[in-house]
């Protein structure tokens, strides 16, 4: 089909083609997870922006219904750089939020990296929508989570059926940075002790 740009098909994060997608790290959503796995999840979440920034990762964000739902968690918040994208929304699916489609085609990445919550709701929903949109798509295992472990076991388990590539988010890291030589290797070996 005329227009279309094609998947990247490669196993390995690139920050080239890459864009880091942190769905919905909200106040209220985040209270109703288990304290050890929320934090899990915002340190990575944040970890994962911080270095997108360094290396020119394009960083959109969204929110589910922020009014009920509250705003995203200030350790992810700080962490996103100047030059991410907010996405307001109440569709469980990122790629049905108003906006995102066309962001995300103006970005010209094809490799969506995904962060947040929950597991098995927006995350899946989301996945499925821009796998099916011709997108690689990576989940960032210890950066997702959903209130009960069989609903973050479940999705898991779907997504890799369906061909999303499961990482972490020092794989993704070091698949972005390639090198030792990396200007910006020392600045992220640092956040990551």
């Amino acid at each position: 089909m005329a227009g279309q740009l094609t998947p990247v098909t490669s196993a390995k994060c690139c920050a080239e083609t890459s864009i880091l997608l942190v769905i919905d790290v909200q106040e209220n959503l985040g209270a109703a997870m288990p304290g050890k796995v929320l934090n899990r999840v915002v340190n990575n979440s944040a970890l994962l922006a911080r270095s997108a920034g360094l290396l020119d990762v394009p960083v959109f964000a969204t929110e589910q219904y922020p009014r009920g739902l509250g705003p995203t968690i200030n350790e992810v918040s700080d962490a996103l750089p100047s030059s991410s994208t907010l996405f307001e929304k109440t569709v469980f699916s990122c790629a049905n939020a108003e906006g995102f489609g066309p962001a995300l085609r103006d970005s010209a990445r094809r490799q969506v990296i995904l962060v947040g919550m929950e597991a098995h709701v927006c995350v899946l929903q989301t996945a499925f929508d821009l796998l099916s949109d011709n997108n690689d798509i990576y989940v960032v295992e210890d950066a997702i989570c959903s209130r009960r472990l069989e609903n973050y076991q479940n999705a898991l388990d779907r997504m890799r059926q369906c061909g999303v590539h499961v990482v972490t988010a020092e794989s993704v890291i070091f698949e972005w940075l390639a090198d030792a030589k990396h200007p910006h290797f020392k600045a992220i070996q640092k956040m990551l002790r």
